[in-house]
C-alpha cells in the first residue's frame, strides 16, 4: 500500500480501521514480541542541531570548542564529509520529514515564522507515519518543531509522533522558554512552565524516552535541538569555561555548543546502556551551516547560514549502527543529504518508500556495497530582500541570485559558477570561461523552480499587528 496515494482524511480513516484491528488481536507489543523480524527492527535516533559550524565539532577540526561527545560519535561511526542541508531552518526539517524537496510544498522559500499562518501539510507523508507501519512504536520528538503551529493539524502530534516535549517557534529564551511574550514549552498538548536551561531539559527528556522504550519493540526518537541558535544565552559555568574567547556573542555561543555536547552525551550514554544499542541507529547532523560573526566556523567552506555557498549548506554530520556496519570511525564524502534520510531510514527499517521520494536510499553507498547515483542537487532560499539559489551536476556548481526560476526575466540574474572539485572553496568564478556549463545548469534549475508550490513567505510577511497566543496553546 502507497500512503501518498491517499487523501489526508481518508488516510486518517485508515490508520484508525487499522489500529482498530490491531487491537481487538492483542496489544502492540505483544505483537511486536511474537515476531522475531519486527523484534529485530532498529531502534532510529536523530539528532539535529540548530546553525552549527561545520568545523565547530572536533571530528571536522574544531580546537576552540569541547565536543568530546559527538567526536566519540564520528570516531565510533561514519563521518558525512559532505552531508547536505538548506541554508536556514524549516526548510531542511520539511525536507528529512518527508524525503522531498521542501519547494514542492511551499516550505523551501524562508522559515516559518511566529506569526506564519502556514505549516507542513497533513498529505505529506512523514517519518514518524511511516516508522509506524514497520512497527516503531513509541516515536518522539523532543525539541523545537519549527514546522508550522497556526492550526493543530501543522502540530506534530498530527504529524505521527507519539510524544512531543519542546517547543513550537525557533528562537525562544534558552531560560524563560518564551517567543513573543507568550511561554512556548510543551508536554504533548499542555503548556507548562519549567525551571532550566532549555539543552539540558531537552537532553534530560531523550534521555527519559530512551529508558522507558520497552526493549522488545522499536523505536524512534527525533531530538532537533535549538542550540546554537539565537539568542546567545549560556549558563554562567560555560561562559566561564570560555572566558578566554573576548566577545560576548562568541564566547556565549561557544559555551551553548557545550552544552549541546553535553547533552548528546547523557543521550548515547543512555542508547549504549541498552540491551540493544548496537541495533540503534544514530544519526546527527546540522541543519545548516553556522554564522561566522557571532563566532561559529564553517572551516574553508564560504559563507555561512542564509547563504548557498558551501558554508550554508555543507554540515557537520555523523551516523553509527554498528549492527548495520556503520561503525569503525570511516569517513564518507559522497555527497548526501536531508531528503535522503527518510528513505534511506525507510529501507533500514524494511519499509517500501513512498514514489514520490526525491531522496534515495544511501545506505548501498554508505557502506561501500553501491556507487550513488549521479543526481542534480539544489539549494534555494528567498527570505529577505534577495532570492538565492544553487545546483550541483558533479564537480560543477552554479550559484544564482535574482529572478533565476523565469524562463525570460527582464533583468538577467547574478550567476558564478565553480569548480567543487578543484576549487571547494569557491574563490574562482568560471562562469565567463564556461557559458555552456552555465546554460546547462540555468536550465536545471528552472526546471526545479516549475515544481514551487505556494507556502511560506516572506520574513516579515503577516508581522504586523500579530500577537502571540496565550502560552502559544493552539486550540483551531
Amino acid at each position: 500500500m502507497k500512503l501518498h496515494h491517499i487523501q489526508p482524511m481518508s488516510r486518517l480513516r485508515l490508520a484508525l480501521l487499522i489500529v482498530a484491528a490491531m487491537m481487538s488481536v492483542c496489544s502492540v507489543k505483544s505483537l511486536a514480541a511474537a515476531d522475531p523480524a519486527q523484534a529485530a527492527q532498529p531502534n532510529i535516533l536523530v539528532i539535529v542541531a540548530d546553525d552549527l559550524g561545520f568545523a565547530d565539532v572536533g571530528f571536522n577540526g574544531g580546537t576552540v570548542i569541547a565536543t568530546p561527545n559527538l567526536d566519540h560519535l564520528a570516531a565510533t561511526g561514519v563521518t558525512l564529509g559532505d552531508f547536505r542541508a538548506c541554508p536556514m531552518c524549516s526548510p531542511t526539517r520539511a525536507g528529512l520529514m518527508t524525503g522531498r524537496w521542501p519547494l514542492r510544498f511551499g516550505m523551501m522559500r524562508a522559515v516559518v515564522p511566529p506569526w506564519s499562518r502556514y505549516g507542513l501539510p497533513p498529505e505529506e507523508n512523514t517519518l514518524p507515519e511511516l516508522l509506524a507501519t514497520a512497527g516503531h512504536a513509541p516515536r518522539g520528538i523532543v525539541g523545537k518543531w519549527h514546522l508550522g503551529h497556526a492550526r493543530r493539524e501543522f502540530l506534530p502530534l498530527n504529524h505521527g509522533f507519539t510524544r512531543f516535549y519542546g517547543h513550537y517557534n525557533g528562537a525562544i529564551d534558552y531560560f524563560t522558554h518564551e517567543r513573543e511574550g507568550q511561554l512556548d514549552w510543551h508536554h504533548d498538548d499542555e503548556s507548562v512552565r519549567e525551571k532550566g536551561y532549555s539543552t539540558d531539559l531537552l537532553g534530560t527528556e531523550a534521555v527519559r524516552f530512551i529508558r522507558q522504550a520497552p526493549e522488545d519493540e522499536p523505536w524512534f526518537l527525533y531530538v532537533p535541538f535549538n542550540a546554537p541558535h539565537a539568542p546567545y544565552q549560556a549558563k554562567p559555568a560555560g561562559l566561564a569555561k570560555y572566558a578566554q574567547l573576548g566577545m560576548p556573542n562568541r564566547r556565549a555561543y561557544a559555551a551553548m555548543v557545550d552544552s549541546l555536547d553535553q547533552a548528546v552525551g547523557h543521550i548515547l550514554a543512555a542508547v549504549e546502556a541498552r540491551s540493544d544499542a548496537d541495533n540503534t541507529l544514530v544519526l546527527f547532523f546540522s541543519d545548516n551551516g553556522g554564522i561566522p560573526r557571532v563566532g561559529s566556523s564553517n572551516g574553508a567552506w564560504r559563507g555561512g547560514k542564509l547563504t548557498v555557498y558551501e558554508g550554508g549548506t555543507r554540515v557537520c554530520a555523523a551516523v553509527r549502527w554498528p549492527a548495520g556496519g556503520l561503525t569503525g570511525g570511516g569517513r564518507f564524502d559522497g555527497r548526501i543529504g536531508y531528503i535522503d534520510v527518510l528513505p534511506t531510514l525507510l529501507a533500514v527499517a524494511g519499509i517500501e518508500p513512498p514514489a514520490n521520494l526525491d531522496g534515495v536510499n544511501v545506505l548501498p553507498a554508505l557502506r561501500g556495497e553501491a556507487p550513488l547515483p549521479e543526481r542534480w542537487w539544489f539549494s534555494y532560499l528567498d527570505q529577505a530582500a534577495d532570492a538565492h539559489a544553487s545546483v550541483h551536476d558533479g564537480k560543477w556548481k552554479l550559484v544564482a541570485k535574482g529572478d533565476f526560476f523565469t524562463p525570460k526575466p527582464r533583468e538577467a540574474p547574478e550567476v558564478e559558477l565553480y569548480d567543487l572539485a578543484a576549487d571547494p572553496a569557491e574563490s574562482n568564478d568560471l562562469a565567463a570561461q564556461q557559458p555552456e556549463i552555465v546554460a546547462r545548469l540555468r536550465a536545471r534549475l528552472r526546471e526545479f523552480g516549475a515544481w514551487r508550490k505556494p507556502g511560506v513567505g516572506p520574513y516579515g510577511e503577516g508581522r504586523e499587528g500579530f500577537a502571540a497566543p496565550k502560552d502559544w496553546i493552539i486550540t483551531r
